[in-house]
């Protein structure tokens, strides 16, 4: 009988381009013009409904803010979006209008800005989305549905560990992780890591593949078909640890989409992520 052997991908021999999103999708610069733009007109629409609450605060950094948009009528519960750019880049600003999916299912949806590196460490940076999360969960009653992409992926999970002090844990009905680095110990020997400042102690402290879920924990991880062989990898990780925790867990992959568009279907109310996130 002959053995046969699967590898993610090949060996990682460069890590710098096995994490190197932007480097790997052509036009990676168009994308943030056009989400910036979407975003100001969704607020803008949604503003002028009456349907936006902006600047939030959930602590006394200048960063501890968010944004909420409300449906029409009562919530259904709360949905989330966390966003990415590796704990360094970016604001709830840039990513208003993926709120549509869930709003047209009557969920309200909460996005957090956060301290980003280097001013803060990714431990701190999880810690605020706690504290984020006790805050707007007194805001909207019901179910709590968490999305994150990329860095923000990381971080919604970081919510299910069962280390992770939160208040609000018992309204965590699932949580979603697009694209989301689920495993912080290859990102170590990255040049990215000099805004980071990881060790290898926060690392593994830090990683969530690393620690229990809570009882009961509900997780799909979501990945673009046409992602970096390292993204696809992490992408089936967690699942699959979790899994033998006792968690139920999903792992999927969208077709013809990239680190960059696999995100666009939360727009949609009828989108297959949209319908992950709230359970349709």
């Amino acid at each position: 009988m002959q053995a046969t052997s699967w590898t993610p991908g090949g060996a990682v021999g460069d890590i710098d381009r096995a994490y190197d999103n932007l480097g790997a999708i052509p036009d990676a610069k168009a994308y943030p013009p056009r989400w910036i733009e979407a975003a100001a007109a969704f607020r803008d629409r949604l503003a002028a409904q009456g349907r936006a609450r902006l600047g939030l605060p959930y602590g006394a950094g200048p960063r501890h803010a968010y944004d909420l948009f409300l449906p029409e009528g009562a919530p259904a519960g709360l949905a989330v979006f966390v966003h990415g750019g590796y704990w360094k880049a970016f604001d709830r600003s840039v990513w208003s209008h993926l709120a549509a999916g869930p709003l047209a299912h009557g969920f309200a949806v909460a996005l957090p800005s956060y301290t980003l590196c280097p001013e803060a460490r990714i431990a701190g940076i999880t810690a605020e989305i706690a504290a984020f999360l006790d805050r707007v969960s007194t805001e909207v009653a019901g179910p709590i549905h968490l999305s994150g992409h990329s860095a923000g992926g990381h971080l919604v999970t970081r919510m299910l560990c069962s280390d992770v002090a939160l208040a609000s844990a018992d309204r965590l009905a699932r949580v979603v992780s697009i694209s989301g680095v689920h495993d912080l110990r290859p990102l170590l020997a990255t040049q990215m890591n000099q805004v980071l400042h990881l060790d290898a102690e926060e690392a593994r402290a830090e990683s969530p593949v690393l620690h229990a879920p809570r009882p009961g924990a509900r997780l799909i991880a979501v990945a673009g078909g046409d992602e970096l062989p390292e993204f696809r990898r992490q992408n089936l990780l967690l699942p699959t640890m979790w899994h033998g925790l006792g968690a139920e867990t999903r792992a999927c992959e969208i077709a013809g989409t990239h680190h960059l568009s696999v995100i666009a279907g939360l727009a949609e109310a009828q989108s297959d992520l949209t319908r992950m996130l709230v359970g349709a």
